[in-house]
């Protein structure tokens, strides 16, 4: 997607959200938030939303596995900031999600940056994708985040 869509997004274009303080520990030697914690805070909102739904890390038979990630950066932010942390699956394959998180600062207009986090579902036994695909658990709770105008097309 062109970062020029991607910079246009709004709190409006996802269904999820949560917040996360930013902490002293989280800023670089140029005084904002190291890259580096952008990825952390992606992975969190996503397994949040993953447990909050359904999935035990400890035990449940399928489980997330990060096959991709990338991030597009339109702003800073730093300590003591509040970042909301903005979720959306984009797509939804057998056994994959793509999911963007949009980081915003609270009480901020304009996203501060943009996030895709590509996960494939592997049973635990196995590591590998069940070849039924992800379990329905799974696929029904990413299904009610999925971006609705693009369910058409996948």
């Amino acid at each position: 997607m062109a970062n020029k869509s991607l910079k246009s997004r709004t709190r409006q274009d996802y269904p999820y959200i949560l917040e996360y303080r930013t902490r002293w520990s989280d800023n670089d030697m140029y005084n904002h938030m190291n890259n580096t914690i952008y990825n952390q805070l992606f992975d969190s909102v996503i397994n949040a939303y993953l447990i909050d739904h359904g999935l035990d890390p400890a035990t449940s038979p399928q489980h997330p596995l990060m096959a991709r990630t990338s991030v597009d950066y339109f702003g800073s932010i730093s300590y003591p900031a509040v970042a909301e942390l903005s979720l959306r699956v984009n797509h939804l394959g057998k056994s994959s999600a793509t999911y963007e998180v949009g980081l915003f600062e609270k009480n901020v207009k304009g996203i501060r940056a943009v996030g895709e986090f590509v996960h494939v579902f592997v049973d635990r036994e196995t590591g590998r994708p069940n070849v039924n695909g992800m379990n329905s658990i799974l696929r029904q709770s990413l299904e009610k985040i999925l971006v609705k105008s693009l369910k058409g097309k996948i």
